[in-house]
C-alpha cells in the first residue's frame, strides 16, 4: 500500500512539475480537436452519401422492374389469345382470333399510355413520320399522307416509333 501511496505522491508530483502548456501548444492542441472534428464530420458526409447513392440506385432499380412487369402484364392477355387463335384449324376462326387479339393489343397500349398516329389523310409530320414514298396525286392536299405502312407509336412527347408512310404533292 506504502507503494500506490508513493507512486500516487510522484505522479502528483510529475503534474505540478510539469509546465503549464504555452498558448501556443494550446491552440495547436484546439486545432487538433477541430481537426479531429472535421474529419469525423467529413467521414459521416461520405458515409451517409454512399448510403444516398446505393438507396437511389436501389430505388430506380425497382422503378424498372415494376415497369417491365406493368408492360408484361398489359402484354398477357394478347399472348394467351395469340395461343388460343394456334388451337383453331377454320379460317374464319383463326381470323375472328386474331381480330380480338388485335382489339386486346389496343387495349394494352391504351393502359400503357401509349398512342399511335400515321392515318391516311394527316398532314406529313417529319417530326412524327419516315416518308419512304412520294407522289404526285391532283386531288390531295399538300404534304398529305396517302399510305401508311407502319403506324408510329408515342408516349408522351416521346416518340417510340416513326410511321414510315408515303406522302403526295
Amino acid at each position: 500500500m506504502e507503494e500506490k501511496e508513493q507512486i500516487t505522491e510522484q505522479t502528483e508530483a510529475e503534474a505540478q512539475a510539469a509546465p503549464a502548456p504555452t498558448e501556443e501548444e494550446q491552440r495547436i492542441a484546439e486545432l487538433e480537436k477541430q481537426l479531429k472534428e472535421k474529419e469525423d464530420l467529413y467521414l459521416r458526409m461520405a458515409a451517409e452519401y454512399d448510403n444516398f447513392r446505393r438507396r437511389s440506385r436501389e430505388e430506380r432499380e425497382a422503378a424498372y422492374d415494376a415497369a417491365v412487369a406493368d408492360t408484361v402484364k398489359e402484354l398477357l392477355p394478347i399472348i394467351d389469345n395469340l395461343e388460343r387463335a394456334t388451337q383453331f384449324e377454320d379460317g374464319d376462326k383463326v381470323k375472328e382470333g386474331l381480330a380480338m387479339t388485335l382489339k386486346t393489343v389496343e387495349s394494352a397500349m391504351k393502359n400503357l399510355h401509349v398512342e399511335t398516329f400515321g392515318k391516311v389523310g394527316e398532314t406529313f409530320d417529319p417530326n412524327l413520320h419516315n416518308a419512304v414514298l412520294h407522289e404526285e396525286d391532283p386531288e390531295r392536299g399538300e404534304g398529305e399522307i396517302a399510305d401508311v405502312f407502319q403506324k408510329g407509336y408515342k408516349k408522351g412527347s416521346k416518340i417510340i416509333r416513326f410511321a414510315l408512310v408515303k406522302t403526295v404533292n
